[in-house]
C-alpha cells in the first residue's frame, strides 16, 4: 500500500453528512468518496472519529491508491493516513494484475501488511465461472507483505493447481511483484543429458547495488558432480559489462566418448567477459572473450553466453554518422568440439590481428553524382594450414593458410543516373580499388584442384578500375485496381584483367552463390581478397505489380555475360571460388526468382538457376508460409545440383516444414520436420505443445537429429513459468518451441 504525505488535505464527499460534536464523529451516507494524498477511498457509510483519528468505512468499500493497486473490503477500520488499519473480507489487485485475498488482515507502521488465511494469486479469475479456482494460487495461514522491504513472506502455505494441492511449505519468502532485483534464490532448474545425468540447478541472486549484482548457481548432476557457476554485472553511465566464471571436478568422465576432449579432462573451467560502452550516440567500443581449460568445456556444460560451437573472442571499436562508418576489431575463433588435443580445430582457426572497414559517402554531389570510399584491412596469423582433401581428388582446397598475411585495400565509386526522355534511366559508373598483401607462410606450393599456388612470401601490389554503365527503363501498366511494373535493366563493366588470380590468398571471398541477389553487383565476390575483371554483361527483366490492395506480386529473371579478357570465376583460388558457380562460362547460367505474397497472411516464392545449355536445375529453391490466428505453416524444398569441386559427389534435395496449430483457447501444439531426399533419411523432426495464459505457461518440445552416419541425439525439452514466481525448466527456442 501506499503512504500518504502527512500534510495533504483530506477531502470527504457524501449524499449526506451527520455531525455529532457529543461523541467528535462525522458519519457519511450515500456514495461516500474520501481524497486523502493521493489515494481515494469510496464505500456506503463511513464513520470518522476525529479524537482517535480512524475512518471505519462500511459497505463495498474500495481504496484506489496512487500506484494503481485497488483495495475491496466488507468493512475497513483504518487511521485517516491510511497508513495502520484493521480489515474484513479484503480482497487487493495491484496494477500488475497480481491478487490477495484473506479473511481479515491488518496493517501496521504504513508498511506492514498481515493478511490472515490469506490466498495469493497472479491469475485473473473466470469471467464465465468465478466461483472455480484460479490456474493456481498461494493459500497461507498468514501472509506478511512488507512495503519497504519489498518481500513476500507465506507462513502455513500450500501451492495449488487447478485447485489440486500440490506442496506444502511451512514458511517461504519470494520477492514483492513489483521488484525486478532483489537479493535471494532464484526458481530452479532441471537439465538432463546421457552424459551429465540428471541435474537440478539452484540459483542465488545478489543486488549489490542499484547498477550492479551477483548470481552464483549451484548444479548438481547425477553423473558428474558439482557444476559451480557465478557471473557479475556492472551498469555503468555508458555501458555495461560482466563477468562469468564456471567449474567442475568431473566424477565420471568416462561416460563420455573415449578420447574425446570431455573424456580426457577431470578439472574443467572457464572465465568469460562482455562488454559494450558508448563513448557518445555515434561511437562504441566492447569486447567478448572466452578463456577455458579445453576446447569443449562451455559448451558440453551449456555455459550460457558461451556455448556456441564457435566462439568468437573480440576486442572491437565502432562508429557510424550519417553516411559514415568505422569498424576495428581484432578477432580469435575458437572451435568448441569433441575431438581431442592435437586434431586441429583452433589451431587452424585464424588470429585477426585487426580488422578494419571504413566506409563513407560524400555528402555534397561530385560532379553531380554520388561518390563513396572504402577501407578494409586485415592481419591474420594461423599455426597450421587448414586443407581439405587429398592434393589429387577434384575437391582439393585450402581454407587457410598458415603464418602470416596481411592486405590493405581503398576503393572508390562514382555514379550519377541520368532520366532520359521516356523514363530511360542511365547510369554510368567508375570505380578504382588498389592494394597492397604481405605474405610470410611456410605452407606447400599446390593450394586447390583449380590450380592455385601462391606467388611466394612478401609483398604484392595489386590494381583494378572500372567504367561501367546501366540502363533501367521501367514501364507501367494499369488496369482497374491492379497495377505492373516491367522494367529491362542492362548494365556493362569494362575493366582489365584480374591480376593476382590464384596467386594471392584468398581469405573474405571464399563463400560464393550466383543469384538474383548478385546478379547486378559490379563485383560479385563477396570479399576483397578477389575482385572480378574482364569485362562482363548483365542484364536481366525485373516485375513487380499488385492487384488490389491485398496482393503483390514480384520477379526476377537474368543473365550474365564475359565478353572479353580472362573469367575471374574460372580463375584459380586457393578454396575453389567461381567454380561450379555458374558464372565460370562465358555464358552464365540463368537465375530467376518469382513471389506473391497475399494481405500478411500468405507468401510464396521460388529461386532458381538453370543450365546456360538446356535449363536443366543447377540449384532451386521454395518457399511458402501462412500466418493466421490459429494456424501458423511453412514449408521449402531445397534443390543443388552435385559439386564435386566442393566434394558433394551426389545431388542434394531437402524438404522440410514447420507448423504450429492453436487447437483451443490458450492451447496450441507445433510441429517440424526435414527429410533428406537424397540420402532417404528424416534428418530431423520434433513436435511439441504449450500452454499460455496471462499468468501460467507450459510447453513441451521434443526434438531429435540423425546425421550423415545415422546416428541419433534425442533431446526433450520443458519450461513451466508461473508469472511473479519465476519459471521452471529450460529454454525451448533452440528445439523450435514456443
Amino acid at each position: 500500500m501506499t503512504d500518504a504525505q502527512a500534510d495533504s488535505p483530506l477531502l470527504l464527499q457524501a449524499d449526506e453528512l451527520v455531525y455529532d460534536r457529543d461523541n467528535s464523529t462525522v458519519t457519511a451516507f450515500g456514495n461516500v468518496q474520501v481524497d486523502y494524498g493521493g489515494s481515494r477511498m469510496v464505500a456506503d457509510r463511513l464513520v470518522y472519529d476525529q479524537s482517535s483519528g480512524r475512518l471505519l468505512a462500511i459497505g463495498n468499500v474500495e481504496i484506489l491508491q496512487p500506484d494503481g493497486t485497488r483495495v475491496f473490503a466488507d468493512k475497513f477500520d483504518v487511521t485517516d493516513d491510511f497508513r495502520d488499519g484493521f480489515v474484513n473480507a479484503l480482497r487487493i489487485v495491484t496494477p500488475d494484475e497480481t491478487r490477495f485475498a484473506a479473511e481479515s488482515a491488518e496493517r501496521k507502521d504504513g508498511a506492514v501488511t498481515t493478511f490472515n488465511n490469506g490466498v495469493y494469486t497472479a491469475c485473473a479469475p473466470c469471467l464465465e465461472h468465478p466461483e472455480k479456482p484460479p490456474v493456481w494460487q498461494i493459500k497461507a495461514q498468514r501472509v506478511i507483505w512488507n512495503g519497504e522491504e519489498k518481500t513476500i513472506r507465506f507462513e502455513g502455505a500450500a501451492f495449488e493447481f487447478l485447485g489440486i494441492p500440490l506442496a506444502t511449505l511451512p514458511v517461504f519468502t519470494t520477492a514483492d511483484p513489483t521488484v525486478r532485483r532483489k537479493t535471494g534464490f532464484l526458481t530452479p532448474g532441471l537439465r538432463h543429458s546421457d552424459e551429465l545425468g540428471t541435474g537440478v540447478s539452484v540459483p542465488y541472486f545478489i543486488a549489490l547495488a542499484p547498477n550492479y549484482d551477483l548470481k552464483m548457481t549451484a548444479t548438481g548432476l547425477a553423473r558428474q558432480g558439482f557444476l559451480g557457476e557465478a557471473e557479475f554485472r556492472h551498469r555503468l553511465a555508458d555501458g555495461m559489462y560482466t563477468l562469468k566464471a564456471a567449474g567442475i571436478h568431473q566424477l565420471e568422465p568416462e561416460a563420455f566418448n573415449a578420447g574425446t576432449q570431455d573424456n580426457t579432462h577431470v578439472n574443467r573451467g572457464m572465465i568469460g567477459t562482455t562488454g559494450e560502452f558508448d563513448f557518445n550516440s555515434r561511437w562504441s567500443y566492447g569486447w567478448n572473450w572466452l578463456v577455458q581449460t579445453d576446447k569443449n568445456f562451455s559448451k558440453t556444460y551449456d555455459i550460457d553466453g558461451f556455448s556456441q560451437t564457435v566462439q568468437r573472442n573480440e576486442i572491437y571499436l565502432s562508429g557510424l554518422h550519417d553516411r559514415n562508418y568505422f569498424d576495428l576489431r581484432t578477432m580469435e575463433f575458437m572451435v568448441q568440439e569433441k575431438a581431442a588435443d592435437g586434431m586441429g580445430g583452433d589451431e587452424m582457426q585464424p588470429l585477426v590481428l585487426p580488422s578494419f572497414d571504413y566506409n563513407t559517402i560524400i555528402s555534397q554531389p561530385v560532379a553531380g553524382g554520388e561518390l563513396s570510399f572504402n577501407v578494409n584491412s586485415r592481419g591474420i596469423y594461423r599455426d597450421e594450414l587448414d586443407q581439405r582433401g587429398d592434393v589429387l581428388d577434384s575437391n582439393f582446397a585450402t581454407q587457410g593458410l598458415e603464418g602470416e598475411s596481411a592486405r590493405f585495400t581503398v576503393e572508390t565509386e562514382w555514379k550519377r543516373t541520368y532520366i532520359a526522355t521516356g523514363g530511360l534511366a542511365l547510369t554510368p559508373i567508375l570505380a578504382a580499388q588498389g592494394d597492397v598483401t604481405g605474405l610470410n607462410t611456410d605452407s606447400l606450393a599446390a593450394y586447390s584442384a583449380s590450380g592455385a599456388a601462391l606467388a611466394g612470401d612478401g609483398s604484392v601490389g595489386r590494381w583494378m578500375v572500372t567504367a561501367g554503365l546501366e540502363a533501367r527503363w521501367p514501364i507501367m501498366f494499369t488496369n482497374g485496381d491492379s497495377t505492373h511494373v516491367v522494367e529491362p535493366i542492362a548494365q556493362i563493366f569494362v575493366r582489365p584483367d584480374e591480376t593476382g588470380a590464384g596467386t594471392l590468398p584468398n581469405e573474405d571471398a571464399q563463400s560464393f552463390v550466383f543469384d538474383t541477389t548478385n546478379l547486378f553487383d559490379r563485383d560479385k565476390f563477396s570479399g576483397y581478397d578477389r575482385i572480378e575483371g574482364g569485362t562482363r554483361a548483365n542484364i536481366g527483366l525485373r516485375y513487380t505489380g499488385s492487384i488490389g490492395e491485398d496482393i503483390a506480386l514480384y520477379g526476377l529473371v537474368g543473365q550474365s555475360y564475359h565478353l572479353a579478357g580472362a573469367n575471374s570465376f574460372a580463375s584459380p583460388d586457393m578454396m575453389n571460388a567461381g567454380a561450379d558457380s555458374g558464372l565460370e562460362t562465358d555464358v552464365s547460367d540463368v537465375v530467376a526468382m518469382v513471389g506473391a505474397s497475399y494481405e500478411e497472411s500468405f507468401t510464396a516464392a521460388l529461386r532458381g538457376r538453370f543450365d546456360e545449355s538446356n535449363f536443366s536445375v543447377r540449384r532451386a529453391e521454395a518457399e511458402v508460409g501462412y500466418t493466421s490466428e490459429p494456424v501458423s505453416a511453412s514449408a521449402g524444398y531445397a534443390f543443388i545440383d552435385a559439386q564435386p569441386t566442393y566434394g558433394y559427389e551426389t545431388d542434394r534435395r531437402e524438404v522440410s516444414g514447420t507448423a504450429s496449430f492453436r487447437v483451443a483457447d490458450f492451447w496450441r501444439v507445433s510441429g517440424n520436420a526435414t527429410f533428406d531426399i537424397t540420402n532417404k533419411r528424416l534428418a530431423e523432426s520434433g513436435i511439441g505443445f504449450g500452454y499460455e495464459d496471462e499468468c501460467f505457461a507450459l510447453g513441451i518440445q521434443w526434438n531429435q537429429t540423425r546425421d550423415a552416419a545415422d546416428s541419433t541425439t534425442t533431446t526433450i525439452g520443458f519450461r513451466l513459468s508461473f508469472r511473479t514466481l519465476g519459471d521452471l525448466g529450460n529454454d525451448l527456442d533452440g528445439l523450435g518451441g514456443f
